[in-house]
């Protein structure tokens, strides 16, 4: 899952959110569950999402929407198996290398 997000160093949650397709709500109780997903919070309690929690998010949803994982499920898969994330991160980037080239190709 790639998402187009704008390279800032913080993100609120509603940019968050759109990003993502999932709700507000749904990403402040994955705050809760994933430890991994834990973004700073101002005295006023807004949240400003880092690029680190951005890529934590992204193999959260990865592990619940594309290996269709409980919660318990993606925590350990989280925990034990880096190697899938990071393989699935090489898949992405492959991916878009590959789409490019062929854009590219086509352009020629």
């Amino acid at each position: 899952m790639s998402v187009k997000l704008p390279k800032k160093l913080y993100y609120s949650i509603g940019e968050v959110a759109d990003a993502f397709n999932v709700s507000p709500s749904k990403l402040r109780y994955w705050e809760t569950e994933f430890k991994e997903l834990q973004p700073k919070k101002k005295r006023n309690g807004i949240r400003k999402y880092t690029p680190k929690n951005i890529k934590a998010l992204e193999q959260i949803l990865y592990l619940r929407e594309e290996k269709k994982l409980t919660i318990d499920g993606t925590k350990i898969a989280l925990n034990s198996d880096p190697n899938d994330i990071q393989k699935k991160e090489l898949l992405e980037k492959l991916k878009s290398l590959r789409k490019d080239l062929i854009d590219f190709r086509d352009s020629l």
